[in-house]
């Protein structure tokens, strides 16, 4: 046992090594990057193309089930951008609540004729299309519930503009991300097939109209947490592996795509529980199968504001699924590794992904419990142990001062100090617990992708304003004459949970 117990920790180690080494290396690339896109921000030829005819018109997909408490502050961000031509579409995926009523009566929608006979993506036929001339950029969609991805595709098949956006319901766009996101598309559309924008936790943010007015680290602690974990993700991570065209995920809260690719490759996957990462792995097979030139690219100034769960259930079921979804891609795209045509997707990418991903809960929780056994065999002594947990919390104290760093950079928004040290704190208590809790999700999750469950779980919605600190003031003022606390406004800030 001994000598298996020290054969394994030294295996462990390696792979502990190895993981920080390599994330060293992509936070690193992502600095050089980050410097390297703001100079070319500031000089770029397409500044200031916010009102210019020369624009790509976008049609904006947003995928809806049961986001009635959501839904109004999201279209109307989305309605407000500074964009030239642009068509929101908003497909009611078969909610049970009142989703598709709300849009109605906000925007006095009316039944319109049938959408464009188009197939040009599988996906479950509309049923109804709403519409109001005195909003033309907005069109409500109603079909029968086929799941996330099957929505998207028949947002593909309704839109009629070449580039298309998608957002996540619960989600809100900066006025400026589209036009962000699409001047880097311009940059060279020929090559530039898709896009990814920065995702950040709007809990506890001051939100009106529409708009985060002031970010804040959210006063509660599971979701200020998700808030370092998301900027090391994004900022520390995805910049690097972009520089690289080594991107697997453009996030669902917020992308760009060429449509055309989209079509070509067949659309997103109906049976799929990880659709954000299923498309972009499907962008860059048949890229490079064909032998195109292409990039696929992370847009850290295209912000999009997004809910975090704020309880532990909620989050863990956000969590397997995840999962779920990663390793139903990466089986499903395993022929891709070390096949030489797929340069750095199957030599890097892809198996950085299942070592450091998939794998790694295994790795973590199993040598978790080898340190306890060295502890409790006498192999070692516990101030032994204890500094080696601390090196762990140090590693990813780096990375978070490091993406805290790009933030600076990048967007110039200095953070108050008390909440960078709580998010120095944070960080360290992701190394002591945190990071574990999420090892055992994911073993959850592929038991239940091994049992073959495959439903969304449960999620919880809420409105806008409970997250916003000024929120309470912003819905006595919301209330009509006569209205009490118990009426409409307060019924509309009552959490709303979703069953998939």
């Amino acid at each position: 046992m001994r000598e298996f117990l020290l054969n394994y920790g030294l295996i462990a180690s390696c792979l502990i090594v190895g993981s920080s080494l390599v994330y060293f290396m992509i936070l690193a690339i992502s600095s050089q990057s980050m410097l390297s896109q703001i100079k070319s921000t500031m000089y770029s030829r397409f500044r200031g193309l916010s009102g210019s005819e020369f624009v790509p018109p976008v049609s904006i997909l947003v995928p809806s089930y049961n986001e009635e408490l959501t839904i109004i502050e999201s279209v109307r961000s989305l309605m407000a951008l500074e964009f030239p031509v642009y068509e929101v579409i908003v497909v009611n995926d078969g909610s049970n609540d009142g989703t598709l009523q709300a849009l109605i009566d906000e925007f006095a929608l009316q039944r319109g004729p049938a959408a464009p006979s188009r197939h040009l993506v599988p996906s479950q036929p509309v049923k109804d299309v709403y519409y109001n001339p005195q909003y033309p950029k907005l069109i409500v969609i109603d079909k029968e519930n086929g799941g996330k991805a099957d929505a998207l595709n028949a947002g593909i098949n309704v839109s009629r503009y070449p580039l298309v956006a998608t957002i996540d319901a619960d989600s809100m766009l900066e006025k400026d991300a589209l036009i962000r996101m699409v001047q880097v598309y311009m940059e060279n559309p020929e090559e530039h097939i898709a896009i990814g924008g920065n995702v950040r936790i709007a809990n506890g943010s001051r939100i009106r109209d529409g708009r985060v007015t002031s970010a804040r680290l959210s006063s509660k602690w599971l979701p200020a947490i998700q808030y370092v974990e998301y900027m090391r993700a994004f900022l520390g991570g995805r910049i690097g592996w972009s520089a690289m065209n080594g991107l697997l995920i453009v996030s669902g809260a917020f992308g760009l795509f060429r449509k055309e690719d989209l079509i070509r490759v067949g659309g997103y996957e109906a049976d799929c529980p990880g659709e954000d990462m299923n498309i972009v792995m499907k962008l860059h097979r048949y890229m490079l199968q064909s032998g195109q030139p292409y990039r696929i690219l992370f847009c850290p100034d295209a912000v999009c504001w997004t809910q975090a769960p704020d309880t532990l259930g909620v989050l863990a079921s956000q969590r397997r699924r995840w999962i779920r979804g990663n390793l139903w891609n990466v089986i499903r795209f395993r022929s891709m590794l070390f096949i030489p045509k797929y340069k750095i997707i199957g030599w890097l990418a892809l198996p950085y992904t299942i070592i450091y991903e998939t794998l790694s809960p295994y790795v973590k929780l199993s040598g978790f419990a080898a340190l306890v056994a060295y502890v409790l065999m006498d192999m070692t002594q516990l101030p032994i142990l204890l500094a080696f947990l601390l090196l762990n919390a140090l590693i990813g104290l780096v990375f978070t001062a490091g993406s805290l760093l790009i933030e600076e950079l990048a967007f110039q928004r200095s953070f108050q100090t008390r909440d960078i040290i709580k998010m120095i704190g944070y960080s360290i208590l992701m190394a002591f617990g945190y990071d574990q809790l999420n090892a055992l999700w994911k073993l959850q999750g592929h038991a239940d992708y091994l049992r073959g469950k495959h439903s969304w779980g449960h999620m919880v919605r809420r409105s806008w304003k409970e997250d916003s600190p000024d929120g309470e003031e912003e819905l006595e003022r919301s209330r009509e004459p006569g209205q009490t606390a118990s009426g409409k406004a307060g019924q509309s800030s009552k959490a709303q949970a979703i069953q998939g």
